[in-house]
């Protein structure tokens, strides 16, 4: 069977909020097909599913976070109520109370973009926890090799380019009619 969405689209909605894996209300509402009053109108008639460990509101300070520094919920184009993130267990829940074909669907896939997010993250602190052990196994004249590898395994930072148009090079040359 054909996968409703790309796993890969689910993990980028994805987020890690208060030290939780989370999903955001808007992007949820986007996936399943709803409006996002919807959604949350279905939260809020079932509120008793969803404890504080299944879904958070977010504090202003976080919503002003999230527009600013990833372009997430632009103003104007949500409710003006602060967002909630659910997390796996909440999204799990949010097929029970959504009753569509589709939000059942969605949810699959979204169960495996959290396992798959699970899986890479246990194998990368294996693979560190091995990279350690060998480094303790073997002496200095190796420590170039673990720190290169070490490097491979770190997140790569993304450089913010500068907004507005920037020279680079010389200067141009004036021209200039005699």
């Amino acid at each position: 069977m054909k996968e409703l969405i790309p796993v890969e689209i689910i993990e980028k909605k994805i987020l890690l909020i208060r030290g939780e894996k989370v999903m955001l209300d808007a992007d949820l509402a986007e996936l399943y097909g709803v409006e996002v009053k919807h959604l949350k109108r279905q939260v809020r008639r079932n509120i008793g599913r969803f404890p504080a460990d299944f879904m958070i509101q977010l504090s202003k300070e976080e919503y002003e976070f999230l527009r600013r520094h990833f372009g997430t919920l632009k103003r104007g184009e949500h409710s003006k109520y602060l967002p909630y993130a659910f997390t796996e267990q909440g999204v799990a829940m949010l097929s029970s109370v959504l009753n569509s074909e589709r939000a059942v669907r969605v949810n699959i896939e979204i169960m495996r973009a959290f396992v798959r997010l699970r899986q890479m993250l246990a194998s990368n602190a294996e693979l560190a926890r091995k990279l350690e052990a060998l480094e303790k196994k073997y002496d200095s004249q190796f420590k170039v090799v673990f720190d290169a590898i070490r490097q491979l395994m770190a997140s790569p930072e993304t450089k913010k380019r500068k907004i507005g148009f920037h020279r680079d090079g010389p200067a141009p040359r004036k021209l200039c009619h005699l």
